[in-house]
């Protein structure tokens, strides 16, 4: 018998493939490849977190020294405080908020600031992801699915002060935060040509030096400029009037000024928004610090959240001595809180 040669249909070869393949895919879903979610390495998104804190405090010290801030209130604290908005605001806004705009479509971004005009992607130039100051203190790396990530900037924190020719209490500030939790933290003082990061876990900047913690004669707290008054009163009755109470501008400066050993703790009891604490909290953890409400609950970052801390604050570069403080302070911070509350509601 002769042999007989089979053919197969070109088409109809690719219409059973074809075919097999939708099977598959009905039966067994997208396999990961197709649907896994984009990730973020946590290593080059600290560089470009300190890149874009650097050339956000450029132009706020360009503007100051340019004498061009056009400042205006844009608003009052529920305590009567004016809060100021200035070009170098804006500016530093711009450039922070638009830079990861450009370089992590994907990742939420949430600054103090906002505006409507439209940008021009193309004339904001991207940030190296490697940096060599980050290199040289941290080794490893950590990817991260983009949904998980998000970034708190304060593009200049102690605007008062700003206004006011206090340059030394400014900073300009970038918090990465993953499932709420603040994991890297950069501070930047524009006037001073400093930045100090830390990535909670990983490593820290090498200026950033963590001080002593022995107690002192007396205990020293550092409060807010505009809300000395009601603090002092707070930590004279918590502390028996052996404390000295240390006013100053700018979240970031006081949590600096914390971590260095200058003073034994921060705290505040009105509101403070997230964007203010979030990277200080970030390098408090780093350096084996703590940041807590009032209540002593951790402060949750997560972005679809309010961004508003109204449970009061505590910052101390030591775990033992923050317990200490949250057992003395709380109950005298929570009655004035309540006070505060309450005069609102009667406003």
């Amino acid at each position: 018998m002769a042999p007989v040669n089979v053919r197969l249909n070109p088409v109809g070869f690719i219409v059973f493939i074809v075919g097999l393949i939708l099977a598959l895919l009905y039966l067994f879903g997208l396999p990961d490849f197709f649907r896994r979610e984009p990730r973020v390495s946590m290593k080059e998104l600290l560089a470009v977190s300190v890149g874009l804190a650097q050339r956000g405090g450029i132009r706020v010290k360009e503007i100051h020294e340019a004498h061009n801030l056009h400042e205006k209130v844009k608003g009052k604290t529920a305590e009567g405080a004016k809060e100021m908005l200035t070009s170098g605001d804006l500016e530093s806004h711009r450039a922070i908020f638009y830079g990861f705009s450009k370089m992590y479509p994907g990742v939420k971004v949430i600054s103090e600031e906002h505006e409507t005009k439209p940008v021009d992607f193309n004339k904001i130039s991207p940030v190296d992801l490697k940096l060599p100051e980050v290199d040289e203190v941290i080794e490893s790396d950590q990817s991260i699915p983009v949904s998980r990530v998000a970034i708190w900037i304060d593009p200049l924190d102690a605007t008062q002060e700003y206004t006011e020719g206090l340059t030394q209490y400014v900073t300009v500030m970038v918090c990465v935060v993953v499932d709420g939790e603040p994991k890297i933290g950069v501070i930047n003082r524009p006037f001073e040509g400093e930045t100090v990061w830390a990535w909670d876990g990983y490593g820290h900047s090498k200026n950033l030096v963590k001080g002593k913690t022995e107690k002192k004669d007396k205990h020293s707290i550092i409060v807010s400029r505009s809300h000395q008054g009601d603090v002092k009163e707070v930590a004279n009755k918590a502390f028996g009037g052996n404390v000295d109470v240390v006013a100053a501008g700018g979240a970031g400066y006081k949590t600096l000024e914390v971590i260095k050993g200058s003073v034994n703790a921060y705290t505040h009891i009105t509101l403070i928004k997230k964007w203010d604490i979030c990277a200080g909290n970030a390098i408090l953890n780093a350096v084996g610090g703590k940041m807590t409400t009032l209540d002593g609950d951790f402060i949750d970052y997560s972005p679809y959240l309010t961004p508003k801390n109204d449970r009061g604050l505590l910052a101390t570069v030591s775990k033992n001595l923050h317990y200490d403080y949250l057992e003395k302070l709380a109950v005298e911070a929570k009655a004035k809180m309540e006070l505060h509350a309450k005069s609102k509601k009667h406003r």
